[in-house]
């Protein structure tokens, strides 16, 4: 992969894909439902099907083909721990996907560890823990700061993390990383961040947020072949007992007792998605090859989108922090009509492609809706696939209820 910043966008093997509706009309489809899942790139794909010549058993074997998948997944792990800004000592840990990474996470923490965590969050990074102080939802950047602030002062034990997102799944926002990470560690806690709606985005850099361990999903970030990350801190990993006890996790089993190796391997037993690891390293280096042009191509999408959702009568936009820097998301609703009434709509009579529901965050879509006589909503998250032409057509067709 090209080490300069390219100025244009990666492709992605879903263009020209089209919809015909009702009176046999063909359009192409605009799939602005980024949020939930993410259609390959090209360069993903050929790498998986490169990949997928020579595959075989990963240090399991001494024959060629062997040897060559087991440098690919290695150096898989490479690639993303380049992508994350990974310290020396640094874990990659392949896994399924985010829910996973955390939930391997919750099952590594010492015994007696407080979970601060944000109501708002996705459930994902919301659910996991079984000793959690569960925080109020804030309203602005210094709400969450004061927030976390006053919870650490309240709960002095000895090991203690703090979970939080980069970016909210349901508006889009970007949350105060820096600060929060920052809080954590004056009062001796650790910090991990879901970065499933950040990374698809921008490169995250762990070592510059100071944030100890990093999760994020590879179908978030056009590699949906089934692979997600866990990278961070190491000492509470290697104390655990391995999340899945099998092979590949083990440096002996006797007859009365199993000696349990260190580093990934020991949360990665069994056979492991090779292909997903591949796909997920390729669109990290991907993305970094690519990230000015994704971040201003995004950026105008996220202007284009806000301006014109403001200036139609009936839609209501719903923001956390009222609107702060952010991926080009939002989430709406029309007076009316129900979200499941929108999303069918734009679905069925303008090949529109949206989220409607909760969006696995309910308790943060309740609070957003508190003042709205509605209990769900419509999410636009545009990306890479999406074009200025799929936002004037999804105005028109706001504009049309």
């Amino acid at each position: 992969m090209s080490l300069h910043t390219s100025t244009v966008l990666p492709q992605l093997v879903s263009e020209g894909l089209t919809y015909r509706d009702s009176d046999g009309s063909t359009v192409e489809y605009a799939h602005l439902d980024h949020g939930a899942t993410t259609p390959a790139f090209v360069a993903v794909t050929q790498q998986v099907t490169a990949a997928a010549v020579t595959y075989s058993s990963v240090h399991r074997g001494a024959g060629f083909a062997s040897r060559v998948t087991s440098s690919r997944y290695e150096q898989a792990r490479e690639s993303v721990a380049d992508f994350v800004g990974a310290r020396d000592g640094d874990q990659v840990v392949f896994t399924r996907n985010t829910t996973d990474s955390f939930n391997l996470l919750a099952r590594a923490l010492p015994v007696g560890t407080t979970v601060f965590v944000f109501a708002s969050e996705h459930h994902a990074a919301l659910l996991p823990w079984s000793n959690a102080v569960r925080l109020p939802i804030p309203h602005s950047h210094a709400e969450a700061v004061t927030i976390l602030d006053e919870a650490l002062r309240a709960h002095p034990t000895e090991h203690r993390l703090v979970v939080a997102t980069g970016a909210s799944n349901v508006t889009g926002e970007h949350w105060p990383v820096e600060r929060l990470a920052r809080l954590a560690h004056e009062h001796g806690a650790r910090f991990a961040l879901d970065a499933a709606q950040v990374a698809p985005h921008r490169r995250v850099d762990i070592a510059a947020l100071d944030v100890d361990w990093v999760a994020f999903s590879g179908h978030k970030v056009y590699a949906p072949f089934g692979a997600g990350v866990l990278v961070g801190r190491s000492d509470w990993l290697d104390a655990a007992d391995p999340y899945l006890a099998g092979g590949g996790a083990t440096s002996r089993v006797g007859e009365d007792a199993t000696e349990w190796t260190c580093g990934p391997a020991r949360h990665e037993a069994g056979s492991p998605n090779v292909l997903g690891a591949v796909a997920l390293a390729t669109a990290c280096e991907v993305i970094t090859e690519h990230e000015d042009a994704i971040r201003a191509h995004e950026q105008g999408l996220r202007t284009h989108l806000l301006q014109g959702l403001a200036a139609i009568d009936g839609v209501h936009v719903h923001t956390l922090f009222g609107g702060v820097e952010g991926a080009p998301v939002a989430t709406i609703t029309v007076d009316g009509y129900s979200s499941e009434e929108v999303a069918r709509l734009l679905g069925d009579e303008h090949g529109i492609g949206v989220r409607d529901g909760k969006f696995c965050a309910h308790l943060l879509v309740d609070d957003l809706l508190a003042d709205h006589d509605q209990t769900s909503a419509v999410r636009i998250s545009a990306g890479l696939g999406t074009t200025v032409e799929h936002l004037d057509r999804l105005l028109f067709a706001l504009r049309s209820l």
